[in-house]
């Protein structure tokens, strides 16, 4: 059973993992004229079990955006200044030294290539918290939880941690023992952002098949998903003649990515891989590599060309 296959690679980097995979029905310009239809045929490890999305959030982001780019209400090249007081650390505009001025759509490129939480939380203030909460009602995704942007989930993890600023949690945050590590609202899919992994299929579906708002607001989506620059997690499991459009998301002890990878004869899959490490100190590479593992098996088993061993 390819089931028994995937929790056996997550077992053997120490984690317990999540995953959902499906074809993508075929027809039109992202893969098909379907919409998200019923699922038949599938793989499926604790797909209904609700996990924290993290950054994965930002497909949802990013499709509000883009959808009201398409509708008029948003012009895709206003600038944005992103100063020091929106800095929040990490890739792109969120680790400048210096401010920086683009425009709205380059913060969603940002938010989308190297997950920029600076350009996320910004182009959040854009579209609106409560428009993507009704997005995720419009698109039928009933167990999708959206607790805030990029800052007020730092901001949850700082003052959880009694840290002033990211350096300070960076000092705190390894000294906790593993158990109170554990119970950070961030982890909780009660208390943050969360979804499940056939929910989070369920939207990429929607995105390739030009059924989650106009085609030019989807095609956005799949090209910025396109160029996303990680390529440590899904992009491993596959053979350079795959293309992959992903998203990843990290948190402590939580390593996800979701995407959609498309073969040579065209056909189209929508995977959503979630992995919580026992150990915290786990290896990321590994675990990393695993994602990809998993995915290539799930998607190996769709296309019944094996147990999913990876090349």
């Amino acid at each position: 059973m390819v089931e028994e296959r995937i929790r056996g690679l997550f077992a053997g980097v120490g984690a317990e993992g999540q995953v959902h995979a499906v074809p993508v029905p075929a027809g039109t310009a992202g893969a098909g004229a379907a919409g998200a239809g019923p699922v038949g045929h599938e793989v499926a490890v604790g797909a209904d079990d609700p996990v924290p999305i993290a950054s994965i959030f930002k497909v949802l982001l990013v499709l509000e955006f883009a959808r009201q780019v398409v509708a008029g209400q948003l012009d895709p090249r206003e600038r944005v200044r992103v100063t020091a007081a929106d800095r929040l650390g990490g890739w792109g505009t969120a680790g400048c030294l210096d401010d920086v001025e683009l425009s709205l759509r380059d913060l969603a490129y940002f938010a989308m290539s190297v997950s920029d939480n600076s350009a996320a939380d910004l182009l959040l203030a854009r579209v609106g918290l409560d428009t993507v909460r009704l997005l995720t009602e419009e698109l039928g995704l009933e167990r999708t939880r959206i607790a805030g942007g990029p800052r007020a989930l730092l901001e949850s993890m700082l003052s959880e941690v009694g840290a002033r600023d990211e350096r300070e949690f960076a000092l705190r945050y390894p000294a906790l023992p593993d158990d109170r590590k554990r119970r950070l609202a961030v982890l909780d899919p009660r208390r943050t952002t969360a979804s499940t992994p056939r929910e989070i299929t369920r939207l990429l579906r929607l995105v390739w098949t030009d059924a989650a708002g106009p085609p030019q607001a989807c095609a956005f989506v799949r090209d910025l998903m396109g160029r996303q620059v990680f390529r440590h997690r899904l992009v491993s499991g596959f053979p350079d003649e795959v293309t992959v459009a992903a998203k990843t998301g990290t948190l402590p002890g939580l390593h996800m990515e979701a995407g959609v990878v498309r073969y040579p004869d065209g056909e189209h899959y929508a995977i959503a891989v979630f992995a919580r490490t026992r150990d915290l100190a786990a290896s990321r590479a590994t675990v990393d590599a695993t994602l990809g593992g998993v995915a290539r098996a799930a998607v190996d088993f769709l296309r019944g060309t094996g147990a999913g061993t990876r090349r």
